[in-house]
């Protein structure tokens, strides 16, 4: 009787699961984590505009993703293009959910490939979490995420814990590991292998690999920086510091020579913005083994 149980249990299973791989295989869903992906290169481009303004003394900020997503909102159309975010910012988060479950970028099921899955169910959870900002100003609610913090990788309910000094630590190791991973992957140009290089002209494959390495290289130096600058809230007393990509920029605007590394990190993070824009057209989202 238990075995039989388990035996239906399984296949239910199974079968929920082949479900949800064919509702991801449906072109719509793909349509939208291709958007997903243009409105991610977007909401880089306005950072990296942003920071690059501010470091040669043209005005601009040092944002971060919620603070780009209002901006945008306060254009002309505003509403419209939030609305629009809103719905990519679904997409993309579908699209970490899928590269996580049903790997269509082949990262396999050894310890490496999984770390690297998980990193893209976090990716998931982390622009689903984008939709709520942009949906509260899009409504012109009050923005409960920069009112508790949202600059801070930290929640602030674990700063009061009584192991609150080994979780901040933890996080960041993450942030800093997390640095490198991108940076490792900018200097061995591992992003080519998610797009379909064959379908590319050459013009499309020069722009991919230069937008792609600079782009994951100041997106590496961004989350090294935001590492440090947790580690600091231990060892440091930064615990006042923004500590998301506002912070990182700011770190890199008051270092030494910093208008020249702000403007060399904006620039990379504008081209990741094009990158991105090249990985809606590019990029590998089918779900099924091609036979």
């Amino acid at each position: 009787m238990n075995r039989t149980s388990s035996n239906s249990a399984k296949k239910a299973g199974k079968t929920v699961i082949a479900k949800a791989k064919n509702q991801a295989a449906n072109p719509w869903v793909q349509r939208l984590e291709r958007f997903g992906l243009i409105t991610r290169g977007l909401i880089y481009f306005v950072i990296g505009v942003l920071a690059f303004q501010l470091a040669i003394g043209a005005g601009g900020a040092t944002d971060n993703p919620t603070s780009a997503i209002a901006l945008i909102g306060r254009q002309p159309f505003g509403k419209p293009l939030l609305l629009l975010i809103a719905v990519g910012l679904v997409g993309y988060s579908i699209w970490g959910f899928v590269r996580a479950i049903f790997d269509p970028l082949r990262r396999g099921k050894d310890t490496k490939g999984m770390i690297v899955r998980a990193g893209f169910f976090v990716s998931g959870i982390s622009y689903a979490a984008l939709v709520i900002p942009t949906v509260q100003t899009l409504l012109n609610m009050p923005n409960t995420t920069s009112q508790t913090g949202g600059s801070s990788v930290i929640p602030a309910s674990l700063m009061t814990s009584p192991w609150s000094k080994w979780l901040v630590i933890a996080f960041g190791l993450l942030w800093i590991a997390v640095g490198i991973g991108q940076l490792i992957i900018a200097y061995k140009e591992q992003f080519m292998r998610d797009l379909k290089k064959g379908s590319m002209s050459a013009q499309e494959y020069k722009t991919a690999i230069w937008s792609g390495k600079l782009g994951y290289a100041a997106r590496g130096i961004v989350f090294f920086i935001i590492g440090l600058i947790v580690m600091r809230t231990v060892f440091g007393g930064g615990t006042q510091e923004p500590q998301s990509f506002d912070g990182a920029l700011a770190t890199l605007l008051h270092a030494q020579n910093g208008g020249i590394l702000l403007a060399a990190v904006a620039i990379g993070l504008i081209l990741f913005g094009v990158y991105s824009a090249l990985c809606a057209k590019w990029i590998k989202t089918e779900t099924r083994r091609q036979s």
